[in-house]
């Protein structure tokens, strides 16, 4: 069995407006990518410092052929939202593919 390819990209917005871009995301790219072809699942992760947000999502794919059906060519670029520019101060345009080698169930409280 061929490991999972999880996806990482990496944004940051002001503190200020970290909850309603979390709703957004929800609305947005989450939901697409729980809808994707492929798609095994995402991970959204947020850390607040200062003035600024983090946001590092993480979402596991079947095969590139999945990726590429959501993303398009090249799969390493970002998928953007026109909506996103209202919020990101800070994106990355590329996404890191890494291979899902271990994973343990969550313990969600």
């Amino acid at each position: 069995m061929e490991p999972l390819i999880t996806r990482l990209w990496e944004g940051s917005t002001r503190a200020a407006d970290a909850d309603r871009y979390l709703e957004y995301l929800h609305s947005t790219g989450l939901r697409d990518y729980q809808r994707a072809p492929g798609n095994q699942g995402v991970l959204a992760l947020r850390g607040v410092a200062g003035d600024r947000a983090d946001f590092l999502l993480l979402t596991f794919w079947d095969s590139e052929a999945a990726i590429r059906g959501f993303a398009g060519e090249p799969i390493e670029r970002a998928r953007f939202y026109p909506e996103d520019e209202a919020f990101l101060i800070r994106r990355q345009e590329t996404v890191r593919h890494l291979d899902l080698v271990h994973h343990a169930a969550l313990r969600l409280r």
